[in-house]
């Protein structure tokens, strides 16, 4: 098979599906439980049917094709990714990833070889969790881990909960614990990614064996004060919420730093409410997302997080509220599935090195359970989740023969 032939069915796969974006000229947003969202999933349901792949939406918007092997009671091999989006992100975030798993599954039956196992193609809901503050929920739920509460407690900025997003979208969350695939029905998961981050792109460096992938924790904190003329109101006598969350916030990042070791913390969202240039600030909601390979870490941020608030708002004379929306223990990937990977490579004249990866993925999710392995291409200048996120389909094709080369010892194996 030639690898042009590869790269233009790659390239005519994404390129259809830019398309499907709620803000069209200005990057991909593509929302779970959305009419993009829908039109994406009809349309890999169309190129995996031409691909040869039976095809099925399970109860929570994920999308499967399956090629199957001699024996489909095996566990299967299982190779995809997410094709949900922040807002105005890039066009190959999570996308890519599926559009390769059906691109190997081609590869694999391109090749005539005879399969054992079964080949699954997966596009999973909700993992970026930008909608409703949480993420993974399509590769949750086909583990086992979500259920009704999960979708009725968490919302979005409009008040909507998973649970009437789905309703909405034509699901029935009712039956959520549907999608659960039965244990030791997926022998290893396999995803190829974007780097998202700077590393491969500076070295010139063709592919990037992830390792590790980094845990996160994710909290929406609120904080009470009291709402007050900024003129008239002495500083003495303020229940400034504004004052104590910013004192907080300021300090967040410094702990990070403290840790070391590729830590990161962010607040990537502040909401003041009543919200006027001339009140003091009743309420302030913020969040917080804590990353690292080391899970002590992440949790003694937290902790401190938790303490200063404590004190801050006690000083203040107000309280606060911290709610956890995630989190998701740090996971190494399979060193066996790895080093299968870095020979090809080698074999196949491709650049490679090991890294970790800082961004959470379906892979992360995923390899709590099940041995998991992924594949980095370059990102060029490492830019992610934003309109200007590239990648060339050259990179893609590569990327794609190599783990299709690794689904095909898989699947073969005894």
């Amino acid at each position: 098979m030639g690898l042009e032939k590869i790269t233009g069915r790659i390239a005519a796969d994404l390129e259809g599906l830019k398309q499907f974006t709620a803000t069209p000229g200005n990057g991909c947003t593509r929302l779970p439980f959305t009419k993009e969202a829908r039109d994406a999933v009809n349309y890999l349901k169309d190129i995996m049917t031409e691909a040869g792949l039976e095809v099925w939406e399970d109860e929570v918007g994920n999308v499967f094709g399956i090629l199957k092997g001699d024996e489909p009671d095996e566990p299967c091999v299982m190779m995809g990714s997410h094709y949900d989006s922040v807002k105005n992100g890039g066009d190959f975030d999570g996308i890519a990833g599926v559009v390769c798993a059906v691109e190997v599954a081609r590869q694999l039956k391109e090749r005539g070889v005879t399969l054992k196992r079964s080949f699954v193609a997966a596009g999973f809901c909700d993992e970026e969790g930008l909608r409703f503050g949480t993420g993974y929920f399509g590769s949750g739920a086909m583990l086992g881990k979500r259920d009704v509460e999960y979708c009725k407690k968490f919302k979005d900025a409009d008040g909507i909960s998973i649970y009437d997003a789905m309703v909405s979208y034509g699901l029935e969350p009712e039956k959520i614990t549907d999608a659960k695939w039965p244990e030791g029905s997926i022998g290893s998961f396999l995803e190829l990614h974007i780097e998202q981050g700077p590393v491969l792109d500076a070295e010139h460096t063709e592919l990037g064996l992830v390792n590790c992938i980094v845990g996160i924790q994710r909290y929406m904190v609120t904080v009470y004060g009291r709402a007050d003329h900024a003129g008239t109101t002495p500083m003495d006598m303020r229940l400034d919420a504004a004052e104590a969350a910013t004192k907080v916030i300021s300090r967040i990042p410094d702990w990070a730093r403290e840790k070391g070791e590729g830590t990161v913390a962010t607040t990537g969202f502040i909401r003041t409410t009543p919200g006027g240039m001339n009140i003091v600030a009743e309420k302030v909601e913020f969040t917080v997302d804590i990353r690292s390979t080391n899970n002590d870490y992440i949790n003694d941020i937290a902790t401190k997080i938790r303490v200063a608030l404590e004190i801050e708002t006690q000083k203040m004379g107000g309280s606060y509220e911290i709610e956890n929306k995630l989190t998701i223990t740090p996971v190494m990937l399979s060193e066996e599935m790895l080093k299968i990977m870095e020979a090809d490579c080698l074999e196949k004249g491709f650049s490679c090195r090991y890294l970790p990866s800082g961004a959470g993925h379906d892979a992360l999710e995923i390899g709590q359970v099940i041995p998991t392995v992924m594949l980095f291409v370059p990102s060029r200048e490492g830019r992610s989740h934003c309109p200007v996120e590239f990648t060339k389909y050259s990179d893609f094709t590569k990327a794609s023969v190599i783990m299709a080369d690794l689904a095909q010892k898989l699947l073969e194996k005894e």
